[in-house]
């Protein structure tokens, strides 16, 4: 077996590690921060010039034909960066979503705009009511003379304010006996009549989340995603690949945690030495790094489950979910230990990496949400 990645992997790595170093320092980071919309427009610019945006996007759509380890690779790169803006919701939802589920038109209308970056596309699942199971889905659509009517409320979506097209999880029949029956997907524009979008304060102030209000939205049927009432398995195979490269990210929040850590050590003088010689603190150092070396091979074992559509990947992303929720918290949390009063002061990063490791943890599941599916996956 393979445990390594290709020549052309690790090329794209460290091409992204160089131009996210030079790009988004945590000067810019800060100044995102504050920025009203979240992101720059000349750095998304400089990202689809890259070909990031469109890396999951087949080349006849004007994507880089990509696939989801090399996305991976990038997504570590942009965690260590806390890179603010809607790569993860445009690349890994919204683009995935309308790859999977879109017609020839929807496809062709919407990819290469996304490659480009001239789009910006999310998805909407959550709800008030309920989690990411197909049974927290009560967001109603109606028909209405070949149309479709949209009601409810949807929570915690992500760069909704910014998008242009929200991709939106409704139910379209009753559940029934099976809660995944019954779900369709719903391509909705930005300014849509009965659309309204409200900005949510975050935990993690370099990634924007919203709730987004739907009052008799009025849906064409050429902007159904997928077929009616089968809209939960794309959502099914986008969960399982957004989720894993979720944790692959809370990795690369974690790692740079680490790494800051590790030069405080070795810098900062106590008693005539570096603090990094005491027991104390080089060995939370070495637990640190244990930990999210055993979240790396995880998530990323993860990944390669979930784009090979293999029979374990919906145990193997939960398990992974799981373990880096648990591994982002703690080591950005021992991270600020590690550094001390300073590391508790809003001037030093440090604590932005716990902030992210905060809000990844929440994302699409907590860690006892996620253990609980691969105690499922036992029979348990």
């Amino acid at each position: 077996m393979n445990f390594g990645f290709s020549e052309a992997q690790e090329m794209l790595r460290e091409s992204a590690r160089k131009f996210l170093d030079a790009e988004c320092p945590p000067t810019f980071v800060r100044k995102m921060m504050e920025h009203e919309s979240g992101h720059s427009t000349d750095l998304w610019k400089k990202l689809a010039e890259l070909g990031w945006l469109g890396l999951l996007i087949p080349r006849r759509f004007g994507g880089s034909g990509g696939n989801l380890l090399d996305a991976a690779v990038i997504l570590e790169e942009t965690g260590k960066t806390l890179l603010p803006g809607p790569f993860f919701s445009t690349v890994l939802l919204g683009g995935v979503a309308i790859s999977l589920g879109g017609s020839a038109a929807q496809r062709a209308k919407l990819l290469p705009r996304i490659a480009d970056g001239s789009a910006l596309v999310t998805v909407a699942l959550l709800e008030p009511s309920g989690g990411i199971d197909a049974a927290g889905i009560e967001l109603s659509a109606r028909r209405r003379r070949g149309d479709f009517v949209l009601s409810g409320e949807k929570l915690f979506v992500p760069d909704a304010l910014t998008a242009d097209w929200i991709v939106v999880a409704a139910r379209s029949a009753p559940a029934r006996r099976n809660p995944q029956r019954g779900i369709t997907l719903f391509l909705v524009e930005r300014g849509a009549p009965g659309l309204s979008i409200a900005a949510l304060k975050t935990v993690d102030m370099t990634r924007r989340l919203a709730h987004v209000s739907l009052d008799r939205v009025l849906v064409a049927p050429q902007h159904v995603l997928g077929r009616v009432g089968e809209g939960w398995a794309i959502l099914a195979r986008l969960l399982r690949a957004a989720i894993a490269g979720l944790c692959v990210e809370t990795v690369g929040a974690a790692q740079r945690a680490l790494d800051l850590s590790v030069r405080y050590a070795l810098e900062r003088r106590q008693f005539g030495r570096p603090i990094g010689s005491f027991q104390a603190v080089k060995h939370k150092c070495v637990d640190m790094m244990m930990a999210v070396e055993n979240a790396r091979s995880l998530s990323y074992y993860a990944v390669w489950a979930a784009a090979g559509r293999k029979r374990d990947a919906a145990a193997a992303v939960a398990m992974a979910k799981a373990l880096t929720s648990d591994v982002g918290k703690n080591v950005t949390a021992a991270a600020i230990q590690v550094h001390g009063g300073i590391g508790f002061t809003w001037e030093h990063d440090v604590h932005l990496y716990y902030r992210r490791a905060l809000a990844n943890e929440a994302a699409f599941g907590s860690a006892p949400v996620h253990r609980e599916a691969v105690a499922r996956h036992l029979d348990l």
